[in-house]
């Protein structure tokens, strides 16, 4: 397809930037500690007449996960789309090929070939990114600051040990985020020990 490498880099590029960068731009781009029509993704709304839109942001504890998760998935589609570029050139052609000479349509081979060859991939990504969500702390506070209308783990975590002086709580709190975090790698890489020593 024409200009595919183009687009593949586009998704890529945002893996390149740290969650630090990423942070601070959609910070600028939110605006949250104007909140009103002066600039950043308000003054668009107010622009082209999406009054109803304008909003404090992740300042607002109704809406402050949904607008931190949208800078996150930014981040990581480019990780994601990179597991399934790999997924799906693994699958070889002649399965497709195959699969149309016995009259079967495209809907039936991405359902019935090519969505079960990633279902590895479609693993791969959902431990990943779980982990990560588990334990993000940096995106968070490079967008949000010290005002906070969050409570994710590692934010709860250092809440509690540095602004409450609570640091055996807050040990704990690290203790049981590792361990959240060790029930979704473990299974995985136990998994992907015994299917490497199958082959």
């Amino acid at each position: 397809m024409y200009g595919h490498h183009l687009f593949r880099n586009l998704f890529l590029f945002p893996m390149a930037i740290s969650l630090i960068v990423t942070g601070v731009v959609w910070r600028w781009l939110m605006n949250p500690a104007a909140g009103d029509r002066t600039s950043g993704l308000n003054l668009l709304f107010d622009s082209v007449g999406l009054d109803f839109l304008i909003n404090q942001w992740h300042t607002t504890p109704t809406w402050g996960m949904a607008f931190i998760a949208i800078p996150a998935i930014w981040q990581m589609s480019g990780y994601t789309m990179a597991l399934y570029l790999g997924g799906l050139s693994s699958i070889p052609i002649e399965l497709r090929e195959a699969a149309r000479v016995d009259g079967a349509s495209e809907f039936q081979i991405y359902r019935h070939i090519i969505l079960p060859l990633l279902r590895p991939i479609t693993l791969s990504a959902l431990i990943v990114l779980g982990h990560i969500s588990l334990k993000v702390f940096d995106l968070i506070i490079a967008i949000a600051g010290r005002q906070v209308a969050l409570d994710v783990p590692a934010i709860y975590m250092w809440s509690t040990s540095f602004d409450g002086l609570f640091f055996s709580r807050g040990a704990a709190i690290s203790i049981f985020l590792l361990l959240s975090v060790a029930v979704l790698i473990i299974p995985y890489l136990y998994y992907n020990l015994r299917q490497e020593t199958e082959v």
